[in-house]
């Protein structure tokens, strides 16, 4: 985790009221539409404490990264269930695990969403190579695959193909969901349940449906 002892030093309020500002500024306007000046209004702040706290624009964004990978890992530390070998069950766990840090920092999974389809030189480099880390490759594998029972797959169906489809279906409701404060998280982690549900029922072979 990416440490900044100035930052470090606000309270958690505080801290967290600048953090979800600027996820919500760079989700909305991708990193180089969103500025310094835009973030610090949205925290209540002045733009030279931005500064005084991250450096550079680009360093707060990074800081962010670090932090949306870091508590994506404490809640699966603290509520994944490796026992659980069913892939639509893992998926449903996953789901409601964002979930529940959705509701902690709304502004996260479009901040998220923006990363994924960045393509600004002076980030996207290092973007790739976060991803694609040791860190990242490992998460994936332990919430999707490490113990799952793929012989529950119909004959030729392809569980990695079928976690991709999965997740932009389930990023859609996320972001939908992040998008409309209105929303009901508990009803739409149902909406997703039931979805899933469906997907069971074309994926499975019979005798597991």
């Amino acid at each position: 985790m990416i440490v900044l002892e100035k930052f470090s030093s606000l309270s958690t309020e505080k801290q967290n009221m600048i953090i979800d500002a600027a996820l919500a500024c760079f989700g909305a306007n991708g990193y180089k539409k969103a500025s310094i000046g835009d973030i610090a209004a949205a925290a209540g702040i002045a733009k030279a404490s931005v500064f005084h706290y991250f450096g550079t624009k680009k360093s707060l964004y990074f800081y962010l990264l670090d932090f949306c990978m870091q508590a994506l890992m404490n809640e699966i530390n603290e509520k994944f269930d490796s026992s659980v070998t069913d892939f639509f069950d893992r998926i449903k766990l996953s789901t409601s695990i964002e979930l529940s840090i959705m509701k902690q920092h709304p502004p996260m999974l479009s901040f998220l969403d923006s990363m994924y389809f960045e393509n600004d030189s002076e980030v996207k480099d290092d973007i790739k190579t976060i991803l694609t880390s040791d860190r990242c490759v490992e998460m994936r594998s332990r919430i999707t695959f490490d113990g799952m029972d793929a012989s529950k797959f119909k004959d030729g169906i392809d569980p990695k193909l079928v976690l991709k489809i999965l997740s932009c279906f389930v990023d859609g409701y996320l972001v939908k969901a992040q998008n409309n404060a209105e929303v009901d998280l508990d009803v739409l982690c149902k909406e997703v349940d039931e979805c899933l549900n469906l997907f069971k029922r074309n994926f499975y072979k019979e005798k597991y449906i």
